[in-house]
């Protein structure tokens, strides 16, 4: 289920979509943001069944959400190749 590496569609998904999660940019470059990612300890996931089992896992409300639902979590960035990207702010 957790991909340890954050690959170049990945990364270019959280450049482009950070201020979904946050008020200013964190990363600027693919570099910058590989590290970001790293430290927050993101994870990348295969399927929107694994956005809901990692929620279910870490104890994150999700009341009124379903599976569909889920993946529009501030937290969760769709990659676009069917995977997500999971940052905790």
């Amino acid at each position: 289920m957790i991909m340890p590496d954050f690959d170049e569609k990945v990364l270019q998904c959280f450049l482009e979509n950070q201020l979904k999660l946050y008020p200013e940019p964190v990363a600027q470059t693919p570099e910058e943001a590989k590290n970001y990612l790293e430290e927050c300890m993101a994870l990348v996931v295969n399927s929107k069944e694994e956005v809901w089992e990692y929620f279910d896992e870490e104890g994150i409300d999700m009341e009124n959400m379903d599976a569909d639902g889920i993946v529009e979590a501030d937290e969760v960035f769709a990659v676009g190749d069917g995977r997500y990207l999971i940052v905790e702010g």
